[in-house]
């Protein structure tokens, strides 16, 4: 259950992420697993709603070298690490996305476990396009290779909202994230081993739902506009910060010459931003009893989304066939 922070707003949301930066190289698993778990404890007194940490962390740019049934665990039952995230999830009561390598049915994959805030796994994702070097047998991984994960990726209801996951080369095909958008998803955790920088941009703006990304370079947290909330760097190697899940965004015209009502209205109770060089928009609620759709709805306002929506239908009913 949502113990709700009465400093924030009702769908605001604590989010954090976690770099492996500093972390490696590394000789042993255990060391990685102690590091990851120390710089955990630097976000814990933020209360984060979530915490994003990198892809396939405990291993990653590790000298000590398992075979892959050594290493994968089982999806379903908490393992030996899963095990130790879980502590913490329910501990500090926040979900955490646990990035490793699972197993199921005789199949490896490149995983990410959704943790509840009681510790109970409460989701899983595999990696839909994992490298080549992790697919074929016994390249990057001793004893196996990794299967790719099913095309249509799923989506997870939290206490704050809906979520879904993407890894590392899941970046360079667009559909599974415009797939996501389609199914509800508000925001969209990325752990990784790079970093991917402005194609997490481009994915954040073209669907309009924030990214939280976890990788070996660097932690990010994105704006639905694509704009950077928080970034990592030297002198801290992780990230949190709070964002408004109450926020749509709009094409800037016609809906702009309502703003002038909008704000006459609202005053404080709402955050008009108007993005001048791409004809974008973003409004969002600043007052807890307001939601934003009341505000769409009452001034007619149609959704970035919405508006491509039905511009797409129109065309395709006057389409030559």
């Amino acid at each position: 259950m949502r113990i709700l922070n009465q400093s924030r707003l009702p769908r605001e949301v604590c989010v954090a992420s976690i770099s492996l930066k500093g972390l490696w190289p590394e000789k042993s698993i255990e060391k990685r697993i102690t590091d990851i778990l120390e710089r955990m404890e630097r976000v814990y007194p933020f209360e984060p709603d979530i915490i994003c940490l990198p892809e396939t962390f405990q291993i990653s740019w590790v000298e000590e070298m398992k075979t892959l049934d050594e290493i994968a665990e089982d999806e379903n039952i908490a393992g030996a690490v899963t095990a130790r995230i879980a502590e913490m999830a329910k501990k500090h009561n926040c979900y955490i996305v646990c990035p490793i390598v699972t197993k199921k049915e005789g199949h490896f994959y490149n995983s990410s476990i959704l943790l509840n805030r009681v510790g109970e796994i409460a989701g899983v994702y595999h990696k839909i396009h994992p490298t080549d070097t992790e697919t074929l047998p016994d390249v990057y991984y001793k004893g196996g290779g990794i299967t790719p994960g099913a095309l249509l990726p799923p989506v997870f209801k939290t206490d704050f909202g809906t979520i879904g996951m993407q890894i590392c080369m899941d970046a360079s095909w667009f559909e599974n994230w415009r797939l996501l958008k389609e199914a509800g998803a508000e925001m969209v955790l990325f752990p990784s081993q790079g970093p991917f920088g402005d194609t997490l941009v481009h994915h954040a703006w073209m669907n309009q739902y924030y990214i939280v990304s976890a990788t070996g370079e660097d932690a990010r947290i994105l704006d639905i506009t694509g704009d950077v909330v928080a970034s990592d760097g030297e002198f801290a190697r992780w990230v949190c910060a709070t964002v408004n899940l109450e926020k749509a965004f709009l094409e800037i015209w016609p809906q702009v010459q309502k703003f002038g009502d909008i704000e006459k209205k609202y005053g404080q109770r709402i955050r008009i931003k108007i993005y001048h060089p791409e004809n974008w928009a973003t409004i969002e609620s600043r007052d807890p009893d307001l939601k934003v759709k009341d505000i769409l709805d009452e001034f007619s306002l149609p959704t970035l989304a919405e508006q491509i929506r039905e511009a797409t239908e129109i065309q395709d009913k006057y389409r030559l066939k």
